[in-house]
């Protein structure tokens, strides 16, 4: 009876470890590309970068997100700067700027 119970334990916990690893994120949704309505700015977010292109030229960086905020960094540098996630969806991206512009992408 105590080694069954044990069994269940461990069984149980490899079903929470499993649907935790599989369940969706917010990255999920990111992950795209993007361009502002005039075509003057677009952003790609891939797994691991994310890149604006604008009249510069693109400029790739790593990226991470907590909450709803995205964390950029250029080549590892920091501080790292701050795009605030004000709204998303299948089609829709707004993004406040670290400089507090906010701007609306579409994909």
């Amino acid at each position: 009876m105590k080694t069954l119970f044990l069994v269940f334990i461990h069984l149980l916990c490899a079903c929470v470890l499993i649907s935790a690893a599989c369940s969706g994120t917010e990255r999920s949704d990111l992950v795209g590309k993007w361009h502002t309505k005039d075509g003057q700015t677009k952003l790609q977010i891939t797994e691991k970068k994310f890149i604006i292109t604008d009249e510069n030229g693109p400029v790739p960086e790593d990226y991470f997100v907590k909450g709803d905020t995205i964390f950029t960094s250029f080549e590892g540098n920091q501080p790292y700067s701050k795009f605030v996630i004000e709204h998303i969806d299948e089609s829709e991206l707004k993004l406040l700027y670290p400089d507090s512009v906010s701007v609306d992408l579409i994909r």
